[in-house]
């Protein structure tokens, strides 16, 4: 699918750039998420297999994780400057504005890569490195670049560039990824679809006139509403697994049961709703808002757990008593 045709996207008084236009180029509302569950993932590595790590290499470690998200969100705004421009919530971004040029963004994601990578195989390993150059090139070019435009499922495919962070986060400590940083993955994986269709329910007429192909576009309200249940009653048992593996303890079991529960009443709420009909009911738009915004809690709070029984030593391991 081709760029979408505008033929001007800067406005007739352009702006001059502030700082905070170049730090919305990083999209910084996903880099706290991204840090917050790469340092879960961190701290979770340390609690289980008691590797130490030098406070400062972690936080220099934990900065390049930032600024790889940061590059990717600038490369993902150059490209998307386009349909930024005709999406009304997205048109005062830098680029569509005219603030900042899409060149600058471009150079800008760029520079930020090479030095959140070098970043990190100075302060930790290659694996980690690795890791993190391949969640950059991910988002960047691989979900930006040939999903977005392209393929309905493009959210359950790039799903995986924002599921990378806690594997990093373990990298960082351990050399390697096992079993349990895959877990987190695969929570943050199966997460991110009932997240985004439920903000794409609510703006699936601006995709549409973005040429976009969102579900709700393609294939109707009806079946994202239907995908939006599937996907948080599989979400909510794998959420439990870590608790089968040893690296939930009783703090993230009860959280996770407890999260679980409410997540899949608000998609219940929403599949039960019209949520994404045309003309909008205002009791259907208020359950996608509720389950999007819950949708965020929950990611927080559910990591929050494990960073606080590794991190605070009040983790007491289920898995021998199941």
């Amino acid at each position: 699918m081709s760029h979408v045709d505008t033929a001007d996207m800067t406005p007739e008084t352009p702006r001059y750039a502030t700082a905070g236009d170049y730090v919305q180029l990083m999209k910084p509302r996903i880099m706290m998420l991204v840090v917050f569950t790469g340092l879960a993932g961190l701290v979770s590595a340390h609690g289980v297999t008691g590797i130490a790590i030098n406070p400062v290499m972690a936080a220099i470690a934990t900065l390049a994780i930032a600024l790889g998200s940061g590059a990717a969100g600038a490369i993902n705004m150059w490209y998307d400057a386009d349909i930024d421009a005709v999406m009304k919530r997205t048109s005062t971004r830098p680029i569509p504005s005219g603030a900042v040029p899409r060149e600058e963004a471009l150079a800008m994601g760029l520079v930020m890569s090479g030095v959140s990578v070098l970043l990190m195989w100075m302060a930790s390993n290659a694996v980690a490195a690795g890791l993190l150059a391949l969640s950059i090139a991910y988002y960047g070019w691989f979900y930006t670049m040939l999903l977005k435009r392209r393929t309905p499922q493009n959210i359950v495919i790039g799903g995986a560039a924002g599921a990378f962070p806690p594997v990093i986060g373990w990298a960082v400590v351990t050399g390697n990824a096992p079993l349990d940083a895959w877990l987190l993955f695969a929570i943050i994986f199966f997460w991110t679809p009932p997240h985004f269709w439920a903000l794409s329910l609510l703006a699936h007429g601006e995709y549409k006139k973005a040429n976009v192909p969102m579900l709700p576009v393609t294939h109707g309200a009806k079946v994202t509403r239907n995908q939006i249940l599937i996907y948080t009653l599989l979400l909510a048992p794998l959420a439990l697994a870590p608790v089968l593996t040893g690296l939930g303890g009783v703090i993230y079991a009860a959280t996770a049961t407890l999260l679980g529960g409410v997540f899949v009443k608000l998609a219940v709420d929403v599949w039960r709703s019209d949520a994404g009909a045309v003309p909008v009911r205002p009791e259907s738009a208020k359950a996608a808002k509720r389950l999007f915004a819950f949708s965020i809690l929950y990611l927080f709070l559910l990591f929050a757990a494990l960073m606080i029984e590794h991190g605070a030593g009040a983790h007491f391991d289920l898995a021998g008593i199941l």
